[in-house]
């Protein structure tokens, strides 16, 4: 395929190059070569090669046709865009020969322009001036409607001077918002001069309204027209407020004014300041009683008023009954605390603790039926915080610890123990025993503390009643001490003995358990019931003394011949035990008093036996010694019985075993009884066994030397739970031979 340029037009222009053509060019013949290839390759397609050569022939003029068309057309475009430049190069000469002749132009006019400045700084002034000659007339009647505005609010005319006052506020905002938008500032100050009365006549108007709000609840029941003009004044102001602030375009001097939160803080001032401001006020009980019903009746009293007149006054938005409601609970809340800085004494902190808790929701106050539904009581909440309760009561158990229970128990215990150790008798009852009231007021006081506290809350019940226990356990160990030494009285019935009442100790766990508030958990504290269990053992111990003092002169008569042949002893020794409990006063003594007075008379009548006093010259005496320690042993246990003491909770068996030790007939047969006795109490020693051998009279050194060795063959261990009986009996030492100097011994 041939190529064709147009005559006169170069194919490329200058100095551009192309380097695909080439290439292109390359592809093409290639292409074609390839195609022609294929097809002329078989000879009977070589006939139509001239159809072919003329096809392509018209074709090759078709598009070399439409090529120089599109060349053409382009080269006329350019032809008239390199003609336009040529016109805009000249123009833009052209405006640039006028530009430097407009410099030089104002260049040579600058001069000129310095009296231009100076009449528009004349001008500026020209307008200013000719603004405030517009407004001298309405600047020159101020001061006479100040005057006048002044004589309205000396006569209470309150709506007409503040509708004058807001006529020249608005006045001066009007002045100052055109002076502001033209940029007159120097103008603004002239201006203000002449409404410098405005701030007097604000504070006027003011001081009146606050002082009318301070008196609403006297107004709104007396005269609610001047309330209402207060109120509506106050909405006048906040609406304004509000309008300026949403165009916040110019805030004229004084504005926002904030009179409605004014009215809220004037009228919650006067609340706190009419019931809790005092200078000084009585903390004491009945000081303290008194204010606090003086403060029930008052907040009643003026809640009802807001509630029935204030309402109605002002509008719906105010909520006036809940702001008021809010500002006493606040203010009581703030009082209390303040009240309860201070020392106050239990009956005071009960007050507290009763009319924050009890009195202040119930229908006598804030849920008065009169002030229902409106006054919603659950939403105020307390008027003391938990932990603020918590330290309360705390306050109070050690207020009615020091002044109730630790006072006044020392000076029960003291009256009661001068009581008891006079010279004449206690009282007694019906049935002639002693009785102390000490065990029922005690309980009747604690008990009554417990009650006082139940009427506040559970916690402080709780409170009480643990310090009451802890206080009575003191008592129990305070009451010990002086027990000791115990008077003694003449009973003319005690034939001449000694008897020596005692002070019941207070009620066992049965009367304890009585405090506690809770039915279902009356359980004694161990601590306190081991309180109780040692001052009964002291009791018990010193009860034991006496009856040891008194038992030692009978004791001495035996063993002995003369005992062994009268009952006078016997007579006058078996009923002692009950006479002393009578004499005592107890009328149904426990089980560790009956125990151990039955341990003490059954050791001491052992005791008695081993002192070495007697020994037994015949068959016939051992017998006699049989018979009487078979007699004195039974009446000892049917006296016990009789008291109430089970004879398996006895020690007399001690006594029957140890007859059956001497009246064995048979010495030789000592060694197996003593085998028996000594298992059955191993607490049993040597000594003891030597002293009743020694007793019998018929033992030899043989069979004693038997039984000694028998017995250490055997040693014995106590059992647990094992009552000793012999080990507290001492033996009297042997008693060394008597010898001269060179000589036998006798």
């Amino acid at each position: 395929m041939g190529t064709c340029a147009q005559p006169g037009v170069q194919p490329k222009l200058a100095g551009w190059e192309w380097p695909e053509v080439e290439k292109a060019e390359k592809l093409a013949r290639g292409a074609a070569l390839k195609w022609a290839s294929g097809v002329f390759y078989r000879p009977e397609k070589l006939e139509g090669l001239g159809q072919y050569r003329s096809r392509e022939t018209q074709r090759n003029s078709s598009i070399q046709s439409r090529l120089k068309s599109t060349i053409q057309s382009y080269l006329e475009g350019v032809s008239a865009g390199l003609e336009q430049l040529r016109s805009a190069a000249q123009e833009v000469q052209s405006v640039c020969q006028d530009l430097g002749a407009a410099r030089w132009a104002l260049l040579d006019s600058a001069d000129r322009f310095q009296g231009l400045q100076q009449m528009r700084a004349l001008m500026a002034e020209h307008v200013q001036l000719a603004s405030v000659v517009q407004v001298l007339p309405q600047l020159f009647s101020v001061q006479e409607v100040f005057s006048h505005t002044l004589q309205l609010l000396s006569g209470q005319q309150l709506l007409e001077a503040h509708a004058e006052l807001m006529m020249m506020e608005h006045l001066r905002d009007d002045i100052l918002s055109q002076l502001h938008l033209r940029g007159l500032s120097s103008a603004q100050a002239t201006v203000l001069s002449y409404f410098g009365g405005l701030q007097e006549l604000n504070e006027s108007l003011a001081k009146q309204l606050w002082d009318i709000v301070g008196s609403s609840l006297r107004l709104v029941r007396e005269d609610p027209v001047l309330f209402v003009t207060a109120v509506r004044i106050i909405e006048r102001e906040e609406k304004i407020d509000d309008t300026l602030l949403l165009e916040a375009t110019f805030l004229p001097p004084g504005r926002p004014k904030g009179w409605r939160q004014k009215f809220y803080h004037v009228l919650q001032e006067t609340i706190t300041g009419a019931h809790f401001h005092a200078a000084h006020m009585d903390t004491e009980g009945p000081g303290l009683a008194r204010h606090l019903a003086a403060l029930q009746k008052d907040i009643v009293s003026e809640l009802r008023v807001v509630k029935d007149l204030m309402v109605q006054c002002v509008p719906a938005h105010y909520n006036i009954l809940s702001v008021c409601t809010v500002t006493y609970h606040q203010a009581l809340i703030s009082h209390l605390q303040d009240i309860l800085r201070e020392d106050l004494d239990k009956q005071a902190l009960f007050l507290l603790l009763e009319w924050a808790l009890r009195v202040y929701h119930s229908p006598e106050m804030m849920g008065h039926p009169d002030l229902l539904p409106e006054v919603d009581v659950s939403a105020l909440g307390p008027l003391m915080s938990p932990e603020l309760v918590d330290q309360t009561e705390r306050k109070y158990v050690v207020k009615v610890k020091v002044s109730d229970v630790l006072e006044w128990m020392q000076r029960t215990l003291e009256v009661e123990f001068k009581e008891w150790f006079r010279e004449e008798e206690p009282e007694t009852d019906h049935q002639g025993f002693f009785q102390s009231a000490l065990p029922v007021i005690v309980m009747q006081m604690l008990n009554e503390n417990i009650r006082v506290a139940s009427l506040i809350t559970d916690s402080l019940q709780q409170k009480v009643y643990n310090m009451a226990l802890e206080e009575l356990e003191a008592f129990l160990g305070r009451s010990v001490e002086p027990l000791t030494p115990l008077p003694i009285l003449t009973d003319p019935g005690s034939h001449g003995q000694a008897t020596c009442p005692l002070p019941s100790s207070l009620s066992p766990s049965s009367s304890v358990s009585f405090l506690h508030p809770d039915t279902a958990h009356r359980e004694v504290p161990m601590s306190l019931q081991a309180a109780l269990d040692r001052m009964q053992k002291k009791a018990c111990q010193l009860l034991l003394e006496e009856l040891l003092l008194d038992l030692q002169p009978l004791c001495l008569q035996l063993p002995s011949r003369k005992w062994l042949s009268g009952s006078q002893l016997v007579s006058s020794m078996s009923p002692f035990p009950s006479a002393f409990l009578w004499a005592i006063g107890v009328r149904h003594p426990g089980d560790l008093l009956l125990t151990e007075s039955e341990l003490l008379v059954t050791s001491q009548y052992l005791r008695a036996l081993m002192q070495k006093k007697m020994v037994c010259k015949s068959e016939e005496e051992r017998g006699q010694l049989c018979d009487r320690l078979l007699q004195d042993a039974t009446q000892l246990r049917e006296l016990f019985c009789g008291l109430g003491l089970d004879q398996s909770q006895q020690s007399l068996e001690a006594m029957f075993a140890l007859r059956e030790l001497i009246c064995l007939k048979d010495p030789a047969l000592l060694s197996l009884e003593v085998l028996g006795f000594i298992t059955k109490y191993p607490d049993v020693s040597d000594e003891h066994i030597s002293t009743l051998l020694d007793l019998r009279g018929d033992v030899s050194k043989e069979v004693r030397h038997m039984v000694l060795e028998m017995m250490a063959q055997h040693p014995q261990v106590l059992p647990e739970r094992y009552r000793p009986i012999f080990s507290t009996i001492l033996v009297p030492a042997p008693e060394l031979p008597f010898c001269l100097r060179k000589g036998k011994c006798a």
